[in-house]
């Protein structure tokens, strides 16, 4: 099996990179520096330095690295809410996940990749009572930056999951915390260590079904039992030092 992982070198692409090479299986992950390049070497992944926004560099990315799978971790995220550069990170993110998954779809089509699994969020669910789950409406009646947050999200979920010919998986990550992330603790609900995501984004790469699926703790915040049902995930799972 092989598998392109976009954002190789992102908190959660870092541990996944492991995972999946313990597994025996082959990695091809991005970075925009060759510098991270040879980090990801080091980790045992074969390094393609490109740009997500440069569709055509991406397309031949992808083609050259033949995948079953494509594997979306971009993030853009430097800077910790309430910090300085925090409301311009919220918009370069914003572009990632509109744009960028939208290069890599393409990319996936033109190289016949069967399935994609991209990284969405769990803290957008419109407000209302009770546990949310996956079939729960989305905040679109959100203002200011929530709601350039949430139409990002729309749009890379639809892109995932409409695409024709790929069968495309969405993980709705709870706020991430552990070594790495902003928070060592778990910072509010729905919350997920870093670990148990990119446990999830494995279990997803290698078994998951099309469709959305909450990955987060048990906090009363959001459900996750479809992904421990289908996937096997586990949301106390932690990678060995």
């Amino acid at each position: 099996m092989r598998v392109f992982l976009a954002g190789a070198t992102g908190v959660i692409g870092r541990r996944l990179v492991r995972l999946l090479r313990d597994a025996g299986i082959a990695v091809t992950g991005t970075t925009r520096m060759p510098a991270k390049g040879r980090a990801l070497s080091t980790l045992g992944a074969t390094p393609v330095v490109v740009d997500v926004f440069d569709a055509e560099a991406l397309a031949r990315a992808v083609a050259a690295a033949q995948p079953d799978v494509i594997v979306h971790q971009l993030t853009d995220l430097p800077s910790a809410p309430g910090t300085p550069g925090y409301p311009e990170a919220l918009e370069r993110n914003a572009r990632l996940r509109i744009e960028g998954t939208r290069n890599l779809m393409a990319a996936a089509t033109s190289a016949g990749v069967g399935r994609v699994v991209t990284q969405s969020i769990a803290f957008v669910y419109a407000p209302g009572e009770g546990i949310r789950r996956e079939e729960d409406a989305l905040d679109t009646a959100a203002d200011g930056a929530r709601a350039r947050t949430v139409a990002a999200v729309l749009a890379l979920e639809d892109a995932t999951l409409n695409t024709p010919g790929i069968d495309g998986i969405v993980l709705r990550y709870g706020f991430l915390y552990g070594p790495g992330t902003w928070y060592e603790a778990p910072p509010q609900p729905p919350a997920l260590h870093v670990d148990a995501a990119a446990q999830a984004a494995f279990l997803a790469a290698t078994r998951g079904r099309r469709g959305i699926y909450n990955i987060a703790e048990d906090d009363g915040a959001v459900s996750s039992d479809k992904a421990k049902r289908e996937l096997g995930f586990d949301a106390a799972f932690r990678i060995a030092p």
